[in-house]
């Protein structure tokens, strides 16, 4: 029997809301962008399905909130469009 529902996990080193996520190749989760209060991210974090935990993994070129994230076919990840505060990507 499978039961379906909600498992708390591990807590993203960035709070943040209006971002995207992946599910990548390898079954790991990228995070890009968002929204913290009063900031907008351009950090990236990794989460581990296996360990429940979360990696900083990098930095984008800009800052973005609602972008739009795709998993290309080398495995590479495309982030493009969104909003930085002042304008549209």
């Amino acid at each position: 029997m499978v039961l379906l529902g909600w498992l708390a996990t591990g807590n993203m080193n960035d709070a943040r809301s209006d971002h995207t996520a992946s599910v990548l190749r390898n079954g790991k989760v990228l995070v890009t962008g968002g929204f913290n209060y009063s900031l907008y991210l351009n950090s990236a974090e990794l989460y581990d399905p296996s360990t429940g935990t979360w990696t900083m993994t990098g930095y984008m070129n800009h800052s973005r909130t609602v972008h739009t994230e795709s998993v290309l076919l080398d495995g590479k990840v495309l982030v493009t469009g969104g909003y930085d505060g002042i304008s549209y990507l």
